[in-house]
């Protein structure tokens, strides 16, 4: 279910945005009907929840008037029988009640989780679609917090709340009609004090919301913390600084709470003085209703109504500081939400479909510039052909935006100036997908799934045989040491593949851009974390796969760019030589530089060794 076309008409203004609670119904179309069904079994059950009350009325009048009383009117002359009906609308009505209480709380709690589902599903899929930028200016506890406590916090509030906002709006509708129609003198005393009680909650709520919204984000900054340093565990642990960081998440728990305290100061004190209310209206029935009922304007049977149901009516409102309580924590969660749903996506994709198996991967770079935000361009006016079927090669010096052409051309980003375009179609035209699956990537900064090795070489191509993942481990010179393994192909990598070793995991990520078979290879920086004897028997094994399919090699050692058809030098965002490796040496220039010292420094190694 795809929420997301509801919410693209909303403003990305944040003064100008609906309030939080508009948003979510907006959102909530889809579960109108479940809606309807839950509330209608939430007034049901209060209005029978409230029906006892009258029938101790009914009780008291039959004893005090007995064949005077109010049922006489329907044939019932003894008191036995009069008794006895009420016995049996006894029944009936709490068996009702029963029947729709268990209806609303099942209605209710199956709904928050349908919408927790479904918001979390929403949510996750928008920021998958998100540009990278987005993910580089915000934290992954930021957006862990959203997806996971935020949603969880509205779904506490549907779970009870919303329940308890319906029935106590049902319970003033109700006994305000029946103290009119007993007393209407009565029933002005008694509502009273309402207008201060309604008064009093939209001043807390406006009071707690900006609270709230404080500790959401206290909240967010805790995660962050938490799970930057879960991630860093090993550098914390090498660098001795536990302490240091104890007293950081310190700091950060200390905000959090503090952030919690003032806003449980302010809704704390909502109860009690709504008490004092309440006590003005509950004195002002018995006092008023006793009066009444001594000069015989009102039957005793009716002043009893009369006290219970006032009970009845202000006593449940001291629970409307809890219920507002949840309900802002909700709203304040909610808003975080929806606006992470309205975050714009910058990358569109394009409408022109390109099949993996049509693809020849004839690359050009026309006149691109491109800058990340606020800082200086990376690349500028770059002309850059890749040649379908061969293999062309990329180097520089760190920073010279080498890998920024591999996330211009996967659309990772978008060139500020220029065209990239795939056998000649501008890939902002090509559906994303599409562009996507044509490119297999090996990067320098290895991802691999907590999992087995068998899942995070199949991942992307989950239908291959056994036979397929074992050719591609052999390729990628890791069939031998995953067979060493524990569980050979079943061992558990553990989170980040942090179980093996950094040579271990570049060894799987080229099996798994093998096992995908793309027309475009990219290979940037893949063979890094190896050592120089696996790095030789790769790199035999990348002369066969690389036959006849454009790769794009970036790397800093050179040695392993050498057979390359074409090498581009790259230096601050501009390309300053091309050429083979053998003319590039002839040239002297920077990439001849670059060979003498590496190859000096091999030499060195070698003396060493």
């Amino acid at each position: 279910m795809n929420h997301l076309s509801e919410l693209a008409t909303l403003s990305l203004s944040t003064s100008s945005l609906p309030h939080p609670f508009v948003r979510l119904l907006t959102y909530g179309r889809a579960y109108r009907r479940r809606f309807w069904q839950a509330t209608t079994c939430s007034i049901l059950n209060k209005l029978f929840d409230l029906a006892p009350p009258l029938l101790i009325g009914v009780a008291v009048d039959v004893v005090v008037q007995q064949q005077d009383s109010w049922l006489t009117n329907f044939g019932l002359v003894s008191v036995r029988s009069q008794l006895l009906v009420i016995v049996l609308a006894s029944l009936v009505i709490w068996s009702f009640e029963s029947l729709f209480e268990y209806a609303y709380a099942r209605l209710w709690r199956n709904l928050a989780q349908q919408i927790q589902h479904d918001l979390r599903l929403d949510a996750y899929a928008h920021i998958q679609e998100l540009e990278l930028e987005y993910f580089e200016s915000n934290s992954t506890g930021r957006m862990m917090s959203i997806l996971n406590d935020d949603i969880n916090q509205l779904e506490r509030f549907l779970d009870f709340g919303a329940n308890e906002v319906l029935q106590v709006a049902a319970t003033v509708v109700i006994i305000g009609a029946i103290f009119f129609y007993l007393t209407p003198g009565v029933a002005a005393m008694a509502l009273l004090p309402m207008p201060f009680i309604l008064w009093g909650a939209v001043t807390f709520q406006k009071w707690l919301a900006p609270r709230y919204a404080d500790v959401r984000e206290k909240a967010s900054l805790l995660n962050s913390r938490l799970s930057n340093n879960l991630s860093g565990i090993t550098t914390i642990k090498s660098f001795t600084t536990e302490a240091y960081e104890i007293e950081r998440i310190r700091r950060e728990s200390d905000a959090y709470s503090h952030s919690n305290q003032r806003a449980i100061a302010l809704s704390a004190a909502f109860t009690p003085l709504i008490r004092i209310l309440i006590l003005l209206g509950f004195s002002a029935t018995l006092f008023f209703g006793g009066l009444a009922a001594v000069n015989g304007t009102i039957s005793v049977g009716n002043y009893s109504v009369l006290v219970y149901l006032v009970q009845r009516l202000l006593w449940p409102l001291t629970r409307l500081g809890e219920t507002l309580d949840q309900y802002q924590r909700a709203m304040a969660s909610t808003r975080r939400v929806m606006n992470l749903l309205n975050t714009p996506i910058a990358i569109h994709p394009g409408r022109t479909p390109l099949p993996t198996n049509t693809v020849q991967g004839d690359i050009w770079f026309r006149d691109v510039s491109f800058a990340y935000r606020d800082r200086a361009p990376v690349v500028e006016h770059l002309n850059l052909h890749i040649p379908e079927g061969k293999t062309t090669a990329i180097v520089g010096s760190t920073g010279s935006g080498k890998s920024t052409l591999v996330k211009l051309l996967l659309r990772l980003y978008e060139p500020q100036v220029g065209e990239i375009s795939l056998d000649g179609i501008d890939i902002r035209e090509v559906q994303l997908r599409d562009l996507r699956r044509s490119v297999g990537l090996v990067s320098q900064d290895v991802f691999l799934f907590h999992g087995t090795v068998w899942e995070n070489i199949t991942y992307g191509t989950p239908d291959a045989t056994f036979r397929e993942v074992v050719e591609a481990a052999k390729i990628a010179e890791a069939h031998e040491f995953i067979e060493q393994l524990p569980d050979g192909y079943d061992t558990i990598v553990g989170e980040r593949g942090q179980k093996l070793s950094g040579g271990q995991r570049q060894r799987l990520a080229i099996a798994r851009a093998v096992l995908k078979n793309p027309p475009i290879l990219i290979l940037d920086e893949a063979t890094s974390a190896v050592d120089n004897e696996t790095e030789a028997a790769i790199q035999h094994s990348l002369e066969r796969i690389t036959q006849n399919r454009t790769t794009v090699a970036i790397a800093h050692r050179l040695s392993t760019i050498r057979n390359a058809h074409c090498i581009y030098v790259m230096e601050e965002g501009k390309l300053v030589e091309r050429g083979t490796h053998e003319q590039l040496v002839e040239q002297n220039g920077i990439y001849a530089s670059l060979w003498r010292v590496q190859m000096g420094m091999r030499s060195d190694e070698q003396r060493d060794e």
